[in-house]
């Protein structure tokens, strides 16, 4: 199934831990650490929705940067991410959310990518074929699609794996970041 099927398919759980995901994978961008978003995987682990709405705005506190005119595109999309998070957990707005996530973290990872033409203005594919895109635009849609396979397939017990995805997308892009600083000093 494509990544937009999937999106389409799921349900508010899941949307929001793909939304959660995506923004997880990019929290170096923002100069996040590592457990910044915990309290909200936590969330999506209560049955009732826990306090999504709280630990929303103090992640937001957390990560608010300066507000530089001067940022890179890549750190603007993921500042935009996290800003229209929604702090409710309503299908229809998460829906809304989860998909633009997914159109960002794939930005930013083609942007980020030296391997990748991101001048070039075509949005990449979410049909889930890796064809023909570099491979670190490859490796986040496919964990796109993991993260949204592993909620659909095992719903709250796929919270974990989830995680473990992020997290694993998270120190690819804290490394690319890491490089591309010390190539610009």
């Amino acid at each position: 199934m494509s990544l937009v099927e999937l999106i389409a398919q799921a349900d508010a759980r899941g949307l929001a831990a793909s939304g959660l995901a995506c923004l997880d994978r990019c929290v170096p961008l923002l100069d996040g650490d590592d457990d910044v978003l915990r309290p909200l995987w936590a969330t999506l682990a209560d049955g009732d929705g826990g306090d999504w709405g709280e630990g929303l705005e103090q992640v937001r506190g957390k990560l608010a940067g300066p507000d530089a005119a001067d940022e890179d595109e890549a750190v603007l999309l993921a500042r935009r991410m996290l800003a229209a998070a929604p702090v409710g957990r309503g299908a229809a707005e998460v829906r809304v959310w989860a998909d633009a996530c997914s159109v960002a973290s794939l930005r930013i990872h083609r942007l980020l990518d030296p391997a990748s033409d991101a001048a070039s203005g075509a949005d990449v594919g979410r049909e889930g074929r890796t064809e023909g895109l570099s491979p670190l635009v490859a490796a986040e849609l496919r964990r796109q699609v993991t993260v949204l396979e592993l909620l659909a397939g095992h719903g709250t017990t796929g919270l974990r794996g989830a995680l473990e995805v992020a997290t694993e997308g998270r120190r690819v892009l804290r490394a690319v970041v890491s490089r591309r600083a010390r190539g610009r000093v």
